[in-house]
């Protein structure tokens, strides 16, 4: 069965990234959810997306260049709530049985912020999350910097043409991410449908991953490859399709 993770809790659901949207999301009844890390200017960690705060919130700037305490006084659009701390993301999901896929993020100029990386291991492994949870990025670097952190969590590199061109091609990429132990790639459908083959040569099924099918034969196509998981801004209808596809094949 592939496995359906939630793409910023559901980003076509519910506001992105909210803790509302993270509840709903562990009712639905998938396996995992995708989330995104910054840090503040006060040492603290955010969940939020972009690292600027005009598009999902009434804010504006950075979201590095404020505190944890002025981050939280701001609205989210199309919600009551406020930005939440990644403290309190862990507080709702590690009550369920989803895996966490917590995504590294950098700075508004692209710079990776410094020790985001341990903080975020610190909040994992204190609530005893370790073995339920990923930590992704682009960015080879950051996991191998995970990998030298901590030899057990999970690593998981998000890959796209982009992404595979800044490393020098796509074998060059794949070589790049298979050296790193244990590590899962992600890749955008786009890019995947194309290279399946030589992905699949490298990582086997579970370890591959594809991103971000949403509509409903996307999904059905996508559900039905070899691979480990596909991640969703509509897991709800991703539950649907498989359902569907489960009882086809019964």
């Amino acid at each position: 069965m592939v496995m359906i993770i939630g793409h910023r809790g559901a980003r076509n659901l519910w506001p992105e990234n909210s803790l509302d949207g993270f509840r709903r999301l562990v009712a639905l009844g998938v396996e995992g959810v995708e989330f995104d890390v910054h840090k503040t200017w006060d040492g603290k960690l955010v969940v939020i997306h972009d690292p600027t705060l005009e598009r999902t919130t009434h804010g504006t700037g950075p979201v590095g260049e404020k505190t944890l305490a002025e981050l939280q006084a701001i609205r989210l659009r199309d919600s009551d709530e406020c930005i939440p701390s990644l403290e309190e993301v862990l507080d709702v999901l590690g009550k369920s049985d989803l895996e966490l896929h917590v995504e590294i993020k950098t700075d508004a100029v692209g710079n990776p912020y410094e020790g985001l990386e341990a903080l975020a291991l610190e909040a994992i492994c204190r609530r005893g999350l370790r073995e339920r949870s990923f930590l992704t990025c682009f960015a080879p670097e950051v996991l191998e910097l995970v990998r030298g952190l901590d030899p057990v969590i999970r690593v998981l590199a998000s890959m796209d043409r982009r992404s595979a061109e800044m490393l020098g091609g796509l074998d060059r990429a794949i070589a790049r991410f298979t050296a790193i132990p244990g590590c899962t790639i992600a890749v955008e459908k786009a890019l995947l449908a194309h290279t399946m083959e030589p992905f699949l040569a490298a990582l086997g099924t579970e370890k591959l991953g594809a991103w971000v099918p949403n509509e409903e034969a996307d999904l059905a196509h996508w559900l039905a490859q070899p691979i480990r998981q596909i991640t969703t801004d509509r897991p709800d209808l991703a539950l649907a399709v498989r359902r569907r596809l489960t009882e086809a094949a019964a």
